[in-house]
């Protein structure tokens, strides 16, 4: 079931702890081929659905599940099963995909935020496990991965977020992801300087 707005706002003006209740509930998590991985990974989101106050960070609310998929942002926001049992890597692989919806709806914004990276450093890798897919979406990338840290940051805390970061530069896009630890401050200011901070 879905609240209107107005109710919405009465319901969690009267039980403040209900918010992250309901954030959970307007998501529609699907699986692919009901795979038994499929399930858990879906019931381990929606548990962190309901952990967390994930309403700033909804830009999507349709998700699949699928088992070897590449998580993907659309045309549907898709993930894999890679992260049982790591429910902040997981956490942080979703946030990271719903804050590609977030920025796809600035595009002018986010193309002068990327042109002034690509003033700040020449030459990033492309492809394999360094880079992204071309220099576009490299210099994208840094700007998805960036606010990713800081949601890690202010939903699992200083000290679990600083684990996260260095597992996902050793895993993929490790070119940017080193990048965001090092010279996230510059990233930041990028950021504020074009109007892509998350509300």
């Amino acid at each position: 079931m879905r609240l209107a707005p107005a109710l919405m706002g009465v319901v969690l003006a009267a039980y403040p702890g209900a918010s992250t209740f309901l954030s959970a509930q307007t998501i529609s998590i699907r699986t692919a081929h009901d795979f038994p991985g499929e399930q858990q990974a879906k019931a381990q989101l929606e548990r962190l659905l309901n952990q967390y106050e994930m309403t700033r960070y909804t830009f999507t609310h349709d998700i699949l599940i699928e088992e070897r998929a590449i998580p993907r942002s659309h045309p549907v926001l898709t993930l894999n099963t890679r992260h049982l049992g790591e429910d902040d890597e997981a956490l942080s692989a979703y946030l990271h995909e719903q804050i590609h919806w977030f920025l796809s709806g600035r595009e002018r914004q986010r193309e002068a935020g990327e042109a002034e990276l690509e003033g700040l450093s020449a030459g990033p890798p492309v492809g394999g496990e360094d880079g992204a897919r071309d220099l576009e979406s490299d210099y994208l990338h840094r700007i998805v991965c960036e606010l990713e840290r800081e949601a890690d940051l202010q939903l699992l805390g200083a000290e679990r977020a600083a684990a996260v970061m260095p597992f996902r530069a050793g895993d993929h896009y490790r070119w940017i992801y080193g990048t965001v630890i090092v010279d996230h401050d510059k990233i930041q200011a990028v950021i504020k300087s074009h109007s892509l901070e998350i509300p």
